[in-house]
């Protein structure tokens, strides 16, 4: 039940009575500590109105549609994974529209994870379907990739289902004439791959082991990527990055 004392809120209404995240609270501890998101990162999405304290320290991180309007939120916690009951999915959207580098995710989680490890790439719309392929979510992909000089960036997980998603947004790239790329994480998703390289650049700084990228304060780092030297995916047009 809402703050407000019912159900009958809409889903913006509902959302609009959430508390955004905030440095150490339960919501950020989560991302920030268990999902190692880093803290210029979630200021960012925050700054974006993009997430949302949910119950017992859970996240929601919104689904918009092209007006900027809240369709409903992916909700995700430590013993909790699920969507905004009455709500529909389209996509979560992380970065500066007009971008025509679209990297699309399965989960909000992920996209943010894949953002850090890119360190905000310019250019670049980080996306999430939250797992599902609604109207709504094919709806707004084709139109962001319809645009001229737009580029889809398949940057599901590195498994069965991931594959599946990749292949649907290859057919809506080529059905709309836009370019198309797999992105593979080196792990199963984005998050993992992100909580893998931090712990090891931790563990690299309590050694004393010098690390050519150590970030300054509150600036966003990229790590060693999914990006070769050029700054370009890796596979190009239509390839499928090796593990």
């Amino acid at each position: 039940m809402s703050r407000g004392g019912g159900f009958n809120l809409s889903v913006p209404e509902r959302w609009q009575e959430r508390r955004s995240p905030w440095p150490g609270s339960s919501t950020w501890r989560y991302l920030n500590s268990e999902r190692w998101l880093p803290a210029p990162l979630l200021s960012a999405a925050i700054k974006g109105c993009l997430l949302r304290e949910g119950p017992h320290g859970s996240m929601w991180a919104a689904h918009t549609d092209k007006a900027g309007v809240v369709t409903g939120w992916e909700a995700r916690g430590p013993q909790y994974r699920g969507f905004a009951s009455g709500g529909t999915k389209a996509l979560f959207r992380l970065g500066v529209e007009p971008a025509l580098r679209l990297a699309v995710t399965e989960a909000a989680i992920d996209a943010m994870s894949l953002a850090a490890i890119e360190g905000m790439r310019d250019g670049t719309l980080y996306l999430s379907t939250g797992g599902g392929w609604s109207p709504a979510t094919q709806a707004a992909l084709r139109e962001l990739a319809s645009r001229p000089d737009a580029r889809l960036v398949a940057a599901t997980d590195a498994n069965a289902q991931g594959d599946l998603f990749a292949a649907r947004l290859r057919a809506l790239a080529e059905d709309t004439g836009c370019d198309w790329t797999r992105l593979r994480p080196p792990e199963e998703d984005w998050n993992e791959t992100l909580k893998i390289r931090e712990k090891e650049m931790r563990e690299r700084r309590e050694r004393g082991v010098p690390h050519s990228h150590r970030p300054r304060q509150g600036r966003l780092r990229p790590a060693e990527p999914a990006l070769d030297s050029a700054g370009r995916d890796v596979g190009g047009s239509e390839g499928v990055m090796k593990d």
